[in-house]
């Protein structure tokens, strides 16, 4: 049912391009995957995300669990018919998100007592629990129940959550093996906060139990790039070669392109989406903010090196338009070009892996990345 294979790698770095068969369709890595939380990527439709190159995109067990609920989701005949995408589906376990709830959760080894964000209402979430949710979701690649831990975090109760999430990542296979779920690929986490020693552990014993692909969880939350890159080189080192590993949340540029010379295939997170509904645009020369004065008259495209739909047909003049009118368009078009401006970045990481061109494609990107960033300082915006 599912295949994962490396078809080309830089011997310099250990990027790799791959293609990972599903039920729904192939997709190749290295990936960015939108994020549609709630069985829709804000602001975009399915054809749109077709047409801007997302092979794959994200939804979250957490909030369909809430909402509309696993007895809809059951009726509806799971979250590709439910919300009219016919390629993969990656659904996240929840984890983070009961974690985020901070004062309104009670961590045990059995599971996760916490009330809803939505309503207040009292919930149990289990290993189980998560997996039968996924299940109905009917998600192709659905993630272990894991504990993320905020940081910075103690040794102690870093190694707690480490062994919880083991914990729960064998009872997450059981499910699957007991109920005979064929259809899913069920994918272990990495945890262990800042901790080498605990990272390459957790690892290696994830890999014992066995899965189809590994997520490196617990970044992106805090910590500074070097932190984040020193724990990508630890489980570079220690993950199985032959499967997709996948850095949970994560979106900015370059940690991307990092974390592809580190070996991670698979990246999503909220960063273009949520930037680009308040008018914040990735671009080659930096991020900027269409609000800015200094865009006013400026009829250039937001960047002359994208061929996203919003970048091929409007400048940054009609786009500052838009938002100054309140025009729903602007978020829409922001939204279109960051998601694009992520999806190519990875196309290409792929396409330079293939040609051996993968080293002098990192320099080159993050070098312009490191200038622009010097560079760009935006002016006043209006209200």
């Amino acid at each position: 049912m599912f295949e994962f294979k490396i078809t080309a790698e830089c011997p310099v770095t250990g990027a790799r391009a791959g293609e990972f068969v599903t039920l729904h369709g192939i997709f190749r890595t290295p990936v960015f995957m939108p994020v549609g939380t709630q069985a829709t990527v804000k602001a975009m439709t399915p054809p749109e995300l077709e047409e801007l190159g997302a092979g794959i995109i994200l939804a979250n067990t957490y909030h369909l669990y809430l909402r509309p609920g696993i007895e809809v989701m059951r009726l509806a005949g799971g979250l590709h018919a439910f919300m009219g995408w016919r390629h993969p589906i990656l659904t996240d376990s929840g984890g983070f998100q009961v974690f985020s709830l901070s004062g309104l959760r009670k961590v045990t080894d059995d599971g996760v007592e916490f009330r809803s964000h939505l309503d207040g209402s009292k919930h149990f979430m289990t290993p189980e629990l998560s997996m039968e949710v996924q299940s109905v979701l009917g998600s192709d690649i659905a993630m272990s129940f894991d504990e993320c831990v905020k940081l910075p975090a103690a040794e102690d109760v870093s190694r707690a959550a480490m062994e919880r999430t083991l914990k729960w990542a064998a009872r997450g296979a059981e499910f699957f093996e007991r109920r005979g779920i064929q259809n899913q690929a069920l994918f272990g986490i990495v945890q262990g906060a800042l901790y080498e020693e605990q990272r390459a552990e957790c690892a290696e014993r994830l890999a014992e139990i066995g899965f189809p692909g590994y997520a490196i969880g617990g970044l992106s939350v805090g910590e500074s790039h070097g932190e984040m890159y020193r724990i990508l080189d630890v489980t570079d080192k220690t993950l199985p070669r032959d499967k997709p590993r996948y850095l949970m949340g994560v979106g900015m540029p370059e940690n991307l392109v990092e974390g592809v010379a580190r070996g991670v295939d698979m990246f999503d997170c909220v960063l273009p989406s949520r930037n680009g509904r308040m008018g914040s645009l990735l671009t080659r020369h930096g991020r900027i903010n269409i609000k800015n004065a200094r865009f006013e008259r400026d009829f250039t495209p937001i960047d002359d090196e994208c061929d996203c739909y919003a970048c091929r047909n409007f400048t940054k003049a009609y786009v500052r338009h838009l938002y100054r009118a309140g025009e729903i368009l602007a978020s829409r078009l922001c939204t279109w070009h960051n998601l694009r401006f992520l999806t190519r970045l990875m196309e290409d990481a792929r396409a330079a892996i293939i040609s051996g061109t993968f080293p002098e494609f990192r320099a080159k990107t993050m070098s312009r990345l490191a200038l622009a960033s010097q560079e760009n300082t935006d002016g006043p915006t209006d209200s």
